[in-house]
């Protein structure tokens, strides 16, 4: 389980993904969320510049990341 401690009141999700390293480009990131292997609150997610905001769990690749 990976914390991640937002400065602001949001961060788009394929920024979190690439601030966490679980993907290594915001192509990659694009790419990952398009083909529906990312979900936020256990939902998928296939919007690429959802805003992801504190007390949201984005899981991807048998990781979950809790933002905090």
């Amino acid at each position: 389980m990976i914390e991640f401690h937002l400065a602001g009141e949001f961060i788009p999700l394929i920024q979190l993904l690439k601030a966490t390293n679980l993907v290594q480009t915001g192509g990659e990131a694009q790419i990952v969320v398009s083909d529906g292997q990312v979900k936020c609150n256990g939902e998928v997610e296939l919007r690429k510049r959802m805003k992801v905001k504190k007390g949201d769990i984005i899981e991807f690749d048998r990781k979950k990341i809790i933002v905090k």
